[in-house]
């Protein structure tokens, strides 16, 4: 086996750094700022088994949940521009979505990051969709909300006996944020497993982790990349509960199982 030479592991490094944030990396003055060349640019984001749009997405809501410098935040804010991985559009749908998942606080984080780096680079300001623009039948956007929640999840949604059933999850999660155009299912998916993940809810981790393979958003090879990803910036104990999960739930899809064990009807 050939030996790896730890030179060319920085400089591999600081070429991704440069290229993953828009900008050049400064030279690091600490043994953690090392850590972010020589392993995080050099060895996770170069990883094969899961497209670099995807890691963004991820970075971006891991890093929006967490106490990220804002340096950190608009570099992969600018980043995913510049690679034109992302569009303003995306990124604001992205910070709307994370809203739900990891509050609303923290979605407000992602959006000032991208009003910060869409002013600095000089792009013009997309206007965004509304909700809705016409008006609508109660009734019928909880019929959607129903039906959406069994796209995204592959299972039934809650009964809407509560006002967190109705007037959150079915009516404004699934019935008008996860339908909406700005941002496809699968990028959704991984701000989204970023949030429950986050939240250390053992229901929300299983069922969104499951729905995520079942729906085929994901793989069991890219959720297995998504984890060490997430990682970076919510910390391996907490990876480690998910790492845990996704080899759950995909051997119950593997057995033709639901994701709380059942033999699917």
């Amino acid at each position: 086996m050939s030996r790896l030479d730890p030179a060319e592991r920085s400089r591999r490094g600081t070429e991704q750094a440069r290229t993953l944030r828009g900008a050049p990396l400064d030279e690091p003055a600490t043994l953690l700022e090392s850590t972010w060349r020589d392993y995080l640019y050099a060895e996770v984001w170069t990883r094969p088994g899961l497209d670099l749009r995807s890691r963004f997405l991820i970075s971006l809501a891991g890093a929006a949940t967490g106490d990220t410098p804002a340096a950190v935040l608009d570099g992969y804010v600018r980043g995913a521009l510049v690679n034109e991985e992302l569009t303003a559009v995306e990124l604001r749908e992205a910070a709307a979505h994370l809203a739900i998942y990891g509050g609303w606080s923290r979605g407000m984080v992602l959006d000032s990051a991208v009003t910060r780096v869409v002013a600095e680079l000089g792009l013009e300001e997309p206007p965004f969709t509304p909700l809705r623009a016409e008006p609508w039948d109660p009734q019928e956007r909880l019929a959607q909300g129903d039906a959406g929640f069994e796209r995204v999840m592959t299972f039934g949604g809650p009964p809407p006996a509560t006002a967190y059933f109705e007037g959150g999850i079915l009516n404004y999660v699934f019935g008008e944020v996860w339908e909406r155009p700005g941002l496809d299912q699968r990028g959704r998916r991984w701000v989204t497993l970023v949030g429950v993940a986050d939240s250390s809810a053992d229901t929300p981790i299983r069922t969104h982790i499951y729905g995520a393979m079942a729906s085929g958003n994901a793989s069991y090879e890219e959720m297995d990349e998504f984890v060490l990803q997430y990682a970076i910036h919510s910390g391996w104990p907490r990876a480690s509960f998910v790492q845990g999960v996704v080899l759950e739930m995909a051997e119950k899809l593997r057995n033709g199982l639901t994701w709380d064990g059942k033999e699917k009807e």
